[in-house]
């Protein structure tokens, strides 16, 4: 009985500000969970999903997801009574001519809010009931001046049900909306235009300054100016006082002086007015995110910004002046700096905890961080959270053992998965970050437990070799025993201005960088040196220790293509690398061997395709290798006996009706037999007991096939095939032994 369960999830956060959010009710959000990882996947959108919101206090406690995406819907999900992690599509809104691109809630409101790149802000009303949950479009707002809504916010008048909503976006502007009555289904209209910011608005956030809802309305606006503003929502004739920024000596040096112009408007029977407070100073670039949270009396504001820092704000007590008392992240002078030095290139999102103790923050690499307040202690405290690719994942492949997963893809970066043992517990983290290059990653093969090979949008492959720190951290954390006969370089550093991975030594905490030459292209990045204590782990590595310090450096690079390449193989006894690259030609359609003694091509290459060859296989034995590509040929080399010359043993030019995309041989020791996938919707079972490979079994596929691979070792009477499709689909089915007939079908769900 074949029985499939989730082991390990891994993905990257989407780097737009809307893009996360916490649930105050059930304390869903992205992060480790008793140290797990990543719970589910809620999938059903056709394009990236740019913002997502958890709706509050809802009808039985049941979650409501909101999400809105570049496939220009709404979509409602409602999570299951018995699991909350499991989130089920209620309703689809569609109506917008473009992406969406922010969302806004109100807690004790059935109202949402969606903004997209139509110019225009939606207005629902939301009904759950016991038995469904819908919705419908209430009012549709035209943005004037025309511009793009990139961030929205909610939230009701001081003591009253009357909704209020301010909208940002491409213009410098802050516009504000009010509904005339308390009545829900009162439309909202235009009341006030904020000026004063000289960029884009990405944040705004609402936040009633004392409890229950009581007291003055404060509205904090994040730009890309680098700076915060702050408003006042003032019920009554009378203006309040002048904000504690309009009178800072400090602000003096402003181009342009502080107006505290008042805005005045009337609602639900009551005059407003709505003026300027306070000017945040301190973050060097552009502030995603602002969000309140209160803490008992005391308010505070968590800003992200692109300067690779969280800041959180308080109002003086004495002076009513809002200062920084917390500044979390990078600290340093590494600002603006590109991934292949390891910064995080900014951070996109910041978030509060339910209760306040936590923080979280999302990067360019899309990773989470999160930082929990240590009371003992008085300081923030960084824990360890979810990391994944970005962009497409291209290629994986386990170490010769099994040991570790690497994966490889578009975002130009290499990842080590592995399993980490902490006592009884067991969860599977990213390890290591051996390869951040200039170039969309394509491929990658293991050629032993120490040692792979990747591919990249060049025309040559990079060889990299495990240094003696990673493999102690892997070993300590993971149990992963290390070749002790193997000499291994002590760590790895990219030079400042080079994209090779260059072998460094560890050093001493107090000892100083070595000195090579003068030469600026081979400078050390002080930031990136690897020091004893930075791998005294008991725990994975957080973000910038993956970034910075658990690189591979790099043994060897193979010549000889002459276009990006498009796969590669590695034998299964190491001896041995077979690679190809794109190619509209039989010139360049040839794959090349390379011996890994010396690291020297085998000549000549084999030919047989006249397209790309997108996917190569060595058998279990190394006796034959297997190649198929776009121009639906697969074709077989047999190993010459003691020679590391392969020759041409067998091919067929019309294999699949449409291009062949992978292949995959089959555990077979009776017989040769392989598996091949095309786009043709079609998987294709080829054997031979001696004589020409002749199709045993075709299986049809709901979408075209894009992977396949066997299960190394067979299941008494059966083979496990996995199948991968390109709408996501992935299919294990089993073959018999004896005649490749299909047994049986597992349809593993995408959550």
């Amino acid at each position: 009985m074949v029985e499939i369960h989730n082991e390990y999830l891994s993905a990257g956060g989407n780097c737009n500000p809307d893009a996360a959010d916490w649930d105050a009710t059930t304390g869903i959000f992205a992060q480790e969970h008793d140290q797990v990882g990543l719970e589910t996947l809620v999938t059903g959108h056709s394009d990236k999903v740019n913002a997502v919101k958890f709706l509050p206090q809802t009808p039985r406690d049941v979650p409501i997801l909101i999400s809105g995406s570049v496939d220009k819907t709404v979509r409602l999900w409602q999570g299951n009574q018995t699991s909350k992690f499991q989130f089920e599509n209620v309703a689809i809104l569609e109506g917008h001519l473009s992406s969406i691109n922010c969302l806004a809630v109100v807690a004790g409101s059935n109202l949402i809010a969606s903004g997209a790149a139509d110019a225009t802000v939606k207005i629902w009303q939301i009904t759950v009931s016991e038995s469904s949950t819908d919705a419908k479009l209430v009012q549709t707002i035209s943005l004037l001046p025309r511009f793009f809504p990139l961030a929205l916010a909610l939230s009701y008048l001081q003591g009253s049900a009357t909704l209020i909503m301010a909208v940002g976006g491409t213009k410098s502007i802050v516009q504000i909306y009010v509904a005339d009555t308390a009545k829900e289904s009162t439309l909202l209209t235009h009341r006030a235009t904020l000026t004063g910011h000289e960029g884009w608005i990405r944040s705004l956030d609402f936040v009633h300054e004392a409890q229950c809802c009581r007291g003055d309305l404060l509205l904090a606006s994040a730009s890309q100016d680098k700076y915060i503003r702050l408003w006042r929502v003032h019920e009554g004739e009378a203006l309040p006082a002048a904000g504690a920024a309009v009178q800072d000596p400090s602000l003096r040096f402003m181009e342009k002086p502080l107006s505290n112009k008042a805005h005045r408007f009337e609602a639900a029977g009551s005059k407003h007015s709505l003026t300027f407070e306070a000017l945040l100073l301190g973050h060097e670039d552009w502030i995603y995110t602002a969000i309140w949270k209160r803490q008992g009396e005391k308010l505070q504001l968590l800003s992200a910004s692109a300067d690779n820092s969280l800041a959180i704000w308080e109002s003086d007590p004495s002076s009513g002046i809002w200062i920084c008392t917390t500044r979390l992240g990078e600290i340093n002078a590494q600002k603006g700096s590109t991934t292949a030095t390891g910064s995080t290139g900014g951070f996109y999102i910041g978030l509060w905890s339910p209760e306040g103790f936590s923080v979280a923050s999302l990067g360019r690499t899309g990773s989470w961080r999160l930082w929990t307040h240590n009371a003992d202690q008085d300081r923030w405290l960084q824990g360890f959270g979810l990391t994944g690719h970005v962009k497409h994942v291209k290629g994986i492949a386990w170490a010769k053992g099994g040991s570790y997963l690497l994966s490889t893809s578009s975002d130009q970066t290499t990842r080590l998965h592995a399993e980490w043992k902490h006592g009884t517990n067991r969860s599977w983290h990213e390890f290591a970050r051996p390869q951040i290059h200039g170039y969309d990653l394509n491929c990658i093969d293991s050629i032993g437990d120490w040692q792979f090979i990747s591919g990249a949008d060049e025309k040559l492959l990079r060889v990299f070799d495990e240094p003696a720190a990673v493999a102690q951290m892997l070993e300590k954390l993971c149990g992963i025993t290390r070749n002790v006969e193997q000499e291994m370089p002590g760590a790895a550093n990219i030079p400042v201005l080079g994209l090779s991975n260059k072998a460094v030594e560890i050093l001493d905490d107090e000892e100083p960088l070595p000195v090579e030459n003068d030469d600026e292209r081979d400078a050390i990045d002080p930031a990136a040196t690897t020091r004893n204590s930075t791998f005294e782990l008991d725990h994975p590595p957080l973000e910038d220790q993956l970034a910075r310090h658990t690189l591979w450096p790099e043994r060897e690079k193979l010549y000889g293509h002459g276009y990006e390449i498009s796969s590669v193989a590695a034998s299964n006894d190491g001896k041995h690398v077979a690679t190809a690259c794109k190619a509209s030609s039989i010139d360049h359609a040839v794959i090349r061997l390379y011996e890994t003694q010396e690291w020297r091509e085998i000549k000549p290459p084999l030919v047989a395709h006249s397209l790309t060859v997108t996917c190569i296989r060595f058998s279990a034995d190394d006796k034959m290798l297997l190649s198929v590509g776009r121009d639906r040929r697969w074709a077989i080399f047999a190993k010459e006996d003691g020679r590391h010359n392969y020759t041409l043993r067998a091919s067929n030019p019309k294999g699949h009706s449409r291009m062949i995309l992978s292949a995959s041989w089959a555990p077979v020791d009776y017989a040769r037999a392989f598996a091949t996938a095309g786009r043709d919707k079609f998987v294709k079972i080829w054997a031979t007991h001696g004589g020409d490979f002749e199709c045993m079994t075709t299986i049809q596929a709901t979408a075209p096939v894009t992977s396949v691979d066997f299960l190394p070792k067979s299941l008494g009477n059966e083979f496990i095939l996995a199948v991968g499709g390109e709408n996501g689909d992935l299919v294990l089915q089993s073959i018999r032994r004896s005649n490749f007939e299909r047994l049986r079908t597992f349809t593993i769900d995408r959550k």
